[in-house]
Protein backbone atom coordinates (compact mmCIF):
# COMPACT_ATOMS: atom_id res chain seq x y z
CA UNK A 1 0.00 0.00 0.00
CA UNK A 2 1.36 3.45 -1.22
CA UNK A 3 -0.14 7.00 0.28
CA UNK A 4 1.16 10.01 -1.71
CA UNK A 5 1.68 13.00 0.39
CA UNK A 6 2.65 16.63 0.29
CA UNK A 7 3.53 18.51 3.40
CA UNK A 8 4.72 22.41 3.37
CA UNK A 9 5.07 24.82 5.80
CA UNK A 10 3.12 28.44 5.89
CA UNK A 11 3.30 31.82 6.74
CA UNK A 12 -0.22 33.44 7.48
CA UNK A 13 -0.11 36.78 6.28
CA UNK A 14 -1.76 39.38 8.78
CA UNK A 15 -2.21 42.59 7.69
CA UNK A 16 0.56 45.68 9.07
CA UNK A 17 2.69 42.50 10.82
CA UNK A 18 6.12 42.15 9.31
CA UNK A 19 6.13 38.41 11.09
CA UNK A 20 3.21 35.43 10.24
CA UNK A 21 2.17 32.29 12.47
CA UNK A 22 4.00 29.30 10.47
CA UNK A 23 1.93 27.08 9.63
CA UNK A 24 2.16 23.37 8.45
CA UNK A 25 0.09 21.75 6.08
CA UNK A 26 -0.96 18.93 5.25
CA UNK A 27 -2.60 17.29 2.24
CA UNK A 28 -3.30 13.87 0.83
CA UNK A 29 -5.86 12.43 -1.62
CA UNK A 30 -8.76 15.09 -1.36
CA UNK A 31 -7.85 16.19 2.26
CA UNK A 32 -5.99 19.16 3.88
CA UNK A 33 -5.64 19.66 7.30
CA UNK A 34 -3.32 22.27 9.04
CA UNK A 35 -1.43 22.77 12.22
CA UNK A 36 -0.07 25.67 13.84
CA UNK A 37 3.99 25.30 14.86
CA UNK A 38 4.20 27.88 17.45
CA UNK A 39 6.25 30.38 16.62
CA UNK A 40 6.09 33.35 14.62
CA UNK A 41 8.71 34.24 11.45
CA UNK A 42 9.45 37.66 10.37
CA UNK A 43 8.81 37.50 6.42
CA UNK A 44 12.19 38.96 5.33
CA UNK A 45 14.01 36.44 7.15
CA UNK A 46 12.04 33.41 5.92
CA UNK A 47 13.00 30.86 2.94
CA UNK A 48 10.62 30.50 0.94
CA UNK A 49 12.35 27.96 -1.06
CA UNK A 50 13.67 25.34 2.30
CA UNK A 51 11.17 26.62 4.00
CA UNK A 52 12.87 27.60 6.92
CA UNK A 53 13.90 30.94 8.72
CA UNK A 54 17.22 31.95 7.69
CA UNK A 55 20.47 30.68 9.18
CA UNK A 56 21.40 33.08 12.56
CA UNK A 57 18.51 35.13 12.40
CA UNK A 58 15.85 36.20 15.16
CA UNK A 59 12.29 36.33 15.29
CA UNK A 60 9.89 37.96 16.52
CA UNK A 61 9.69 40.36 19.63
CA UNK A 62 11.45 37.40 22.10
CA UNK A 63 14.01 37.47 19.08
CA UNK A 64 13.67 33.40 19.12
CA UNK A 65 16.99 32.23 17.28
CA UNK A 66 16.39 30.67 13.75
CA UNK A 67 17.56 27.49 14.82
CA UNK A 68 15.17 26.68 17.78
CA UNK A 69 12.33 27.28 15.14
CA UNK A 70 13.59 25.07 12.27
CA UNK A 71 14.45 22.39 14.85
CA UNK A 72 10.78 22.29 15.40
CA UNK A 73 9.95 22.52 12.04
CA UNK A 74 11.87 19.53 11.36
CA UNK A 75 10.09 17.76 14.49
CA UNK A 76 7.11 18.57 12.55
CA UNK A 77 8.00 16.79 9.12
CA UNK A 78 9.61 13.93 11.12
CA UNK A 79 6.18 13.50 13.13
CA UNK A 80 4.28 13.56 9.80
CA UNK A 81 6.64 11.07 8.14
CA UNK A 82 5.93 8.08 11.20
CA UNK A 83 2.17 8.96 10.87
CA UNK A 84 1.78 7.97 7.36
CA UNK A 85 4.55 5.27 7.74
CA UNK A 86 2.03 3.54 10.72
CA UNK A 87 -0.71 4.09 8.20
CA UNK A 88 1.27 1.95 5.39
CA UNK A 89 2.50 -0.76 7.61
CA UNK A 90 -1.08 -1.22 9.21
CA UNK A 91 -2.74 -0.90 5.50
CA UNK A 92 -5.25 1.85 7.14
CA UNK A 93 -6.58 4.34 4.73
CA UNK A 94 -6.50 7.48 6.68
CA UNK A 95 -8.87 9.90 7.07
CA UNK A 96 -8.99 13.87 9.01
CA UNK A 97 -9.95 12.66 11.99
CA UNK A 98 -7.22 9.58 12.35
CA UNK A 99 -4.47 11.78 11.31
CA UNK A 100 -4.68 14.86 13.06
CA UNK A 101 -4.73 12.26 16.19
CA UNK A 102 -2.07 10.53 15.29
CA UNK A 103 -0.08 13.43 14.92
CA UNK A 104 -0.93 15.12 18.06
CA UNK A 105 0.09 12.20 19.43
CA UNK A 106 3.65 12.38 17.96
CA UNK A 107 4.45 16.25 18.76
CA UNK A 108 3.28 15.30 22.08
CA UNK A 109 0.27 17.11 22.58
CA UNK A 110 -1.70 14.27 23.39
CA UNK A 111 -0.26 11.51 26.25
CA UNK A 112 -0.95 7.97 25.48
CA UNK A 113 -3.74 5.96 27.31
CA UNK A 114 -3.06 2.97 28.78
CA UNK A 115 -4.50 -0.33 27.03
CA UNK A 116 -5.91 -2.70 28.63
CA UNK A 117 -4.01 -6.25 29.05
CA UNK A 118 -6.76 -7.92 27.04
CA UNK A 119 -5.71 -6.93 24.07
CA UNK A 120 -4.06 -9.27 21.22
CA UNK A 121 -0.57 -9.93 21.31
CA UNK A 122 -1.05 -8.71 17.89
CA UNK A 123 -2.74 -5.68 18.95
CA UNK A 124 -0.17 -4.72 21.23
CA UNK A 125 2.51 -5.86 18.99
CA UNK A 126 1.19 -2.66 16.66
CA UNK A 127 1.44 -0.68 19.79
CA UNK A 128 4.99 -1.81 20.22
CA UNK A 129 5.91 -0.59 16.07
CA UNK A 130 4.23 2.52 16.98
CA UNK A 131 6.05 3.81 20.04
CA UNK A 132 9.56 1.89 19.13
CA UNK A 133 9.55 3.86 15.44
CA UNK A 134 8.92 7.46 17.40
CA UNK A 135 11.98 6.80 19.28
CA UNK A 136 14.23 5.34 16.89
CA UNK A 137 13.25 7.13 14.26
CA UNK A 138 12.70 4.02 11.73
CA UNK A 139 13.02 3.88 7.94
CA UNK A 140 11.10 2.16 5.88
CA UNK A 141 12.97 -1.07 5.58
CA UNK A 142 12.62 -1.62 9.12
CA UNK A 143 9.00 -0.98 8.77
CA UNK A 144 8.62 -3.84 5.81
CA UNK A 145 10.53 -6.19 7.83
CA UNK A 146 8.55 -5.68 11.01
CA UNK A 147 5.26 -6.06 8.34
CA UNK A 148 7.01 -9.11 7.51
CA UNK A 149 7.62 -10.87 10.77
CA UNK A 150 4.44 -9.88 12.29
CA UNK A 151 2.94 -12.15 9.51
CA UNK A 152 5.24 -15.05 9.70
CA UNK A 153 3.80 -14.80 13.43
CA UNK A 154 0.44 -14.51 12.66
CA UNK A 155 0.77 -17.51 10.49
CA UNK A 156 2.32 -19.82 12.61
CA UNK A 157 -0.53 -18.89 15.20
CA UNK A 158 -3.07 -16.43 14.77
CA UNK A 159 -4.34 -16.68 18.47
CA UNK A 160 -0.80 -16.79 20.36
CA UNK A 161 -0.48 -15.11 23.67
CA UNK A 162 2.25 -14.65 26.10
CA UNK A 163 1.82 -17.22 28.12
CA UNK A 164 2.30 -19.94 25.63
CA UNK A 165 5.52 -18.98 24.24
CA UNK A 166 7.48 -21.62 26.37
CA UNK A 167 10.22 -23.29 24.88
CA UNK A 168 8.85 -25.70 23.35
CA UNK A 169 6.42 -23.02 21.13
CA UNK A 170 9.52 -21.69 20.64
CA UNK A 171 10.83 -24.58 18.98
CA UNK A 172 7.69 -25.14 17.02
CA UNK A 173 8.24 -21.62 15.34
CA UNK A 174 12.14 -22.07 14.45
CA UNK A 175 10.89 -25.21 12.99
CA UNK A 176 7.90 -23.58 11.29
CA UNK A 177 10.30 -20.98 9.78
CA UNK A 178 12.86 -23.66 8.66
CA UNK A 179 10.76 -25.88 7.34
CA UNK A 180 7.26 -24.91 6.14
CA UNK A 181 8.71 -21.47 5.29
CA UNK A 182 12.23 -22.50 4.05
CA UNK A 183 14.02 -19.03 5.63
CA UNK A 184 17.84 -19.19 5.53
CA UNK A 185 19.55 -19.41 9.12
CA UNK A 186 20.52 -15.90 8.81
CA UNK A 187 16.82 -14.76 8.05
CA UNK A 188 15.33 -17.15 11.07
CA UNK A 189 17.91 -15.19 13.53
CA UNK A 190 16.80 -11.91 12.57
CA UNK A 191 13.30 -13.11 13.52
CA UNK A 192 13.92 -14.43 16.95
CA UNK A 193 15.91 -11.11 17.22
CA UNK A 194 12.77 -9.84 16.56
CA UNK A 195 10.87 -11.56 18.72
CA UNK A 196 12.86 -11.01 21.57
CA UNK A 197 12.76 -7.09 20.74
CA UNK A 198 9.16 -7.16 21.22
CA UNK A 199 9.03 -9.73 23.96
CA UNK A 200 11.07 -7.44 25.57
CA UNK A 201 9.10 -4.24 25.72
CA UNK A 202 5.84 -6.21 26.31
CA UNK A 203 7.68 -7.55 29.23
CA UNK A 204 8.60 -3.89 30.31
CA UNK A 205 5.86 -2.34 30.02
CA UNK A 206 3.74 -5.25 31.89
CA UNK A 207 2.07 -6.85 29.15
CA UNK A 208 4.18 -9.88 29.39
CA UNK A 209 5.20 -12.05 32.35
CA UNK A 210 6.48 -14.85 30.63
CA UNK A 211 10.11 -14.62 30.55
CA UNK A 212 11.46 -17.89 28.60
CA UNK A 213 12.18 -16.45 25.59
CA UNK A 214 15.54 -14.37 27.49
CA UNK A 215 17.35 -17.77 27.07
CA UNK A 216 16.14 -18.99 24.27
CA UNK A 217 19.13 -19.06 21.53
CA UNK A 218 18.79 -21.14 18.28
CA UNK A 219 21.87 -22.49 17.61
CA UNK A 220 22.08 -22.44 13.71
CA UNK A 221 25.10 -22.69 11.37
CA UNK A 222 26.22 -19.09 9.60
CA UNK A 223 28.09 -17.25 7.33
CA UNK A 224 29.35 -13.91 7.39
CA UNK A 225 27.59 -12.24 4.57
CA UNK A 226 29.66 -10.70 1.62
CA UNK A 227 30.37 -6.90 1.60
CA UNK A 228 29.29 -5.80 -2.12
CA UNK A 229 31.06 -2.77 -3.61
CA UNK A 230 32.84 -1.42 -6.67
CA UNK A 231 36.37 -1.87 -6.68
CA UNK A 232 38.23 2.01 -8.12
CA UNK A 233 37.88 0.25 -11.65
CA UNK A 234 34.82 -0.82 -11.38
CA UNK A 235 33.52 2.86 -10.11
CA UNK A 236 35.40 4.35 -12.98
CA UNK A 237 33.39 1.94 -15.29
CA UNK A 238 30.01 2.98 -13.89
CA UNK A 239 31.26 6.25 -14.02
CA UNK A 240 32.75 6.60 -17.51
CA UNK A 241 29.82 4.81 -19.24
CA UNK A 242 27.79 6.23 -21.99
CA UNK A 243 24.13 5.48 -21.16
CA UNK A 244 22.13 4.64 -23.88
CA UNK A 245 19.66 7.11 -25.59
CA UNK A 246 16.79 4.76 -24.84
CA UNK A 247 17.73 4.10 -20.82
CA UNK A 248 17.99 8.22 -20.40
CA UNK A 249 16.13 6.93 -16.47
CA UNK A 250 19.67 5.61 -15.22
CA UNK A 251 21.15 8.66 -15.38
CA UNK A 252 19.38 10.05 -13.01
CA UNK A 253 20.10 6.84 -11.11
CA UNK A 254 23.93 6.82 -11.41
CA UNK A 255 24.02 10.28 -9.30
CA UNK A 256 22.65 9.41 -6.84
CA UNK A 257 24.54 6.34 -6.31
CA UNK A 258 27.77 7.75 -7.06
CA UNK A 259 27.23 10.35 -4.48
CA UNK A 260 26.73 8.07 -2.39
CA UNK A 261 30.21 6.40 -3.82
CA UNK A 262 31.69 9.84 -2.77
CA UNK A 263 30.28 10.77 0.40
CA UNK A 264 28.96 7.76 2.30
CA UNK A 265 25.27 7.96 2.62
CA UNK A 266 23.34 5.82 3.49
CA UNK A 267 20.25 5.78 0.90
CA UNK A 268 17.79 7.12 3.53
CA UNK A 269 19.95 10.30 4.14
CA UNK A 270 20.34 10.89 0.46
CA UNK A 271 16.88 10.75 0.01
CA UNK A 272 16.30 13.06 3.19
CA UNK A 273 19.02 15.58 1.86
CA UNK A 274 17.69 19.11 1.09
CA UNK A 275 19.59 22.26 0.38
CA UNK A 276 19.14 23.64 3.12
CA UNK A 277 21.69 20.42 4.43
CA UNK A 278 24.94 22.10 1.94
CA UNK A 279 27.13 24.30 2.68
CA UNK A 280 30.47 25.49 0.16
CA UNK A 281 32.49 22.55 1.30
CA UNK A 282 30.87 20.30 3.13
CA UNK A 283 27.04 18.76 4.06
CA UNK A 284 25.81 18.72 7.39
CA UNK A 285 23.21 16.41 8.16
CA UNK A 286 20.87 14.49 10.81
CA UNK A 287 21.10 10.57 10.19
CA UNK A 288 17.53 9.06 9.46
CA UNK A 289 18.71 5.65 10.47
CA UNK A 290 20.85 6.46 14.24
CA UNK A 291 19.93 10.51 14.46
CA UNK A 292 23.85 11.05 14.14
CA UNK A 293 24.92 15.02 13.60
CA UNK A 294 27.64 14.52 10.67
CA UNK A 295 29.61 17.05 9.06
CA UNK A 296 30.72 15.58 5.51
CA UNK A 297 33.13 17.19 3.36
CA UNK A 298 32.48 17.55 -0.11
CA UNK A 299 35.40 16.53 -3.03
CA UNK A 300 35.41 17.52 -6.48
CA UNK A 301 33.17 14.40 -7.69
CA UNK A 302 30.30 15.03 -4.67
CA UNK A 303 30.43 18.64 -5.46
CA UNK A 304 29.93 17.95 -9.32
CA UNK A 305 27.16 16.06 -8.68
CA UNK A 306 25.63 18.74 -6.32
CA UNK A 307 26.14 21.10 -9.05
CA UNK A 308 24.26 19.28 -11.93
CA UNK A 309 21.15 19.74 -10.18
CA UNK A 310 21.57 23.33 -8.65
CA UNK A 311 18.46 24.36 -10.66
CA UNK A 312 16.32 21.53 -10.91
CA UNK A 313 13.16 21.42 -8.23
CA UNK A 314 12.45 18.42 -6.06
CA UNK A 315 9.59 17.63 -4.01
CA UNK A 316 10.34 19.08 -0.22
CA UNK A 317 13.45 20.91 -1.64
CA UNK A 318 15.55 17.74 -1.66
CA UNK A 319 19.01 18.44 -3.17
CA UNK A 320 18.96 15.08 -5.43
CA UNK A 321 16.36 13.25 -8.10
CA UNK A 322 16.10 10.18 -5.26
CA UNK A 323 13.31 7.62 -6.49
CA UNK A 324 12.38 4.69 -4.01
CA UNK A 325 14.73 2.44 -3.02
CA UNK A 326 13.11 -0.55 -4.36
CA UNK A 327 13.11 0.98 -8.18
CA UNK A 328 16.59 2.53 -7.33
CA UNK A 329 17.79 -1.03 -6.87
CA UNK A 330 16.17 -2.67 -9.47
CA UNK A 331 17.81 0.33 -12.24
CA UNK A 332 21.01 0.08 -10.14
CA UNK A 333 21.30 -3.79 -11.85
CA UNK A 334 19.90 -2.92 -15.04
CA UNK A 335 22.91 -0.01 -14.93
CA UNK A 336 25.57 -2.28 -13.62
CA UNK A 337 24.81 -4.61 -16.23
CA UNK A 338 25.36 -2.44 -18.43
CA UNK A 339 28.44 -1.26 -17.50
CA UNK A 340 29.69 -5.03 -17.49
CA UNK A 341 30.01 -5.21 -13.61
CA UNK A 342 30.04 -9.14 -14.21
CA UNK A 343 32.33 -10.60 -11.95
CA UNK A 344 31.26 -13.58 -10.45
CA UNK A 345 30.49 -13.85 -6.85
CA UNK A 346 29.79 -17.16 -4.89
CA UNK A 347 26.87 -16.43 -2.38
CA UNK A 348 27.25 -19.16 0.13
CA UNK A 349 24.13 -19.76 3.06
CA UNK A 350 22.89 -22.25 5.25
CA UNK A 351 19.04 -23.75 5.48
CA UNK A 352 19.23 -26.24 9.05
CA UNK A 353 22.41 -27.88 8.53
CA UNK A 354 22.35 -28.08 4.59
CA UNK A 355 25.14 -25.85 3.22
CA UNK A 356 23.97 -23.80 -0.21
CA UNK A 357 26.15 -22.36 -2.37
CA UNK A 358 25.34 -19.99 -5.14
CA UNK A 359 27.36 -17.71 -7.93
CA UNK A 360 25.69 -14.98 -8.89
CA UNK A 361 27.04 -11.77 -11.62
CA UNK A 362 28.36 -9.15 -9.66
CA UNK A 363 25.55 -6.56 -11.16
CA UNK A 364 22.50 -9.02 -10.06
CA UNK A 365 23.68 -8.49 -6.40
CA UNK A 366 23.81 -4.43 -5.92
CA UNK A 367 21.64 -2.78 -3.77
CA UNK A 368 21.81 1.22 -3.25
CA UNK A 369 23.74 0.04 -0.04
CA UNK A 370 26.71 -0.58 -2.12
CA UNK A 371 27.54 3.24 -2.44
CA UNK A 372 27.73 3.22 0.86
CA UNK A 373 30.45 0.36 0.87
CA UNK A 374 32.09 1.66 -2.03
CA UNK A 375 32.75 5.09 -0.19
CA UNK A 376 34.18 2.82 2.83
CA UNK A 377 36.22 0.50 1.23
CA UNK A 378 37.60 2.73 -1.24
CA UNK A 379 38.28 5.24 1.14
CA UNK A 380 40.52 3.14 3.64
CA UNK A 381 42.36 0.53 0.44
CA UNK A 382 43.84 5.10 -0.60
CA UNK A 383 45.22 5.12 2.87
CA UNK A 384 42.07 7.55 4.98
CA UNK A 385 42.82 5.89 8.45
CA UNK A 386 40.09 4.00 9.75
CA UNK A 387 38.92 6.69 12.61
CA UNK A 388 38.28 9.51 10.08
CA UNK A 389 36.50 7.22 7.56
CA UNK A 390 34.07 6.83 10.96
CA UNK A 391 33.71 10.34 11.27
CA UNK A 392 32.25 10.85 7.92
CA UNK A 393 30.42 7.51 8.22
CA UNK A 394 28.86 7.57 11.98
CA UNK A 395 29.85 4.09 12.69
CA UNK A 396 31.21 4.27 16.59
CA UNK A 397 32.00 0.68 16.92
CA UNK A 398 35.29 0.01 15.39
CA UNK A 399 33.91 -3.77 15.55
CA UNK A 400 31.51 -2.94 12.65
CA UNK A 401 34.68 -1.60 10.69
CA UNK A 402 36.65 -4.50 10.75
CA UNK A 403 35.41 -6.28 7.58
CA UNK A 404 35.74 -2.81 5.83
CA UNK A 405 39.37 -2.81 7.15
CA UNK A 406 39.76 -6.88 5.96
CA UNK A 407 38.95 -6.02 2.36
CA UNK A 408 40.94 -2.72 2.38
CA UNK A 409 43.88 -5.19 3.78
CA UNK A 410 43.45 -7.73 0.66
CA UNK A 411 42.98 -5.13 -2.30
CA UNK A 412 46.92 -3.33 -0.54
CA UNK A 413 48.24 -7.16 -1.55
CA UNK A 414 46.67 -7.80 -4.34
CA UNK A 415 47.76 -4.16 -5.08
CA UNK A 416 51.19 -5.04 -4.47
CA UNK A 417 51.09 -8.33 -6.81
CA UNK A 418 51.44 -5.82 -9.64
CA UNK A 419 54.84 -4.66 -8.97
CA UNK A 420 55.43 -8.58 -10.12
CA UNK A 421 54.08 -8.04 -13.51
CA UNK A 422 57.18 -5.64 -13.96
Amino acid sequence: MEINYHSQFLLDKEKDSTTGKIRFRIKWDKNIIAFGVGHRAEFDKWSLETQRCKTNSTHGVKKIPASVINKKITDYELACERVFRNFIFENKTPDKKSVREQFNLEIGRKVVTEVEIEKTVFEIFDLFVKEESRINLWANTTFAKMKTFRKHLKTFDPKIDFKSIDEEKLLKYQYFLQEKLELQNSTTLKNFSFLRWFLTWATKKGYNSNTTFQHFRPKLKTVQKKIIFLTQEELKSVKNLKIPAKKKYLDRVRDVFLFQCFTGLRYSDVENLKRSDIRENFIEIITVKTSDSLVIELNDHSKALLNKYKDSQFDNYKALPVISNQRMNEYLRELMELAKIDEPVRETYYKGNQRYDEVFPKYALMSSHAGRRTFICNALSLGIPPQVVMKWTGHSDYSAMKPYIDIADQTKINAMEKFNML
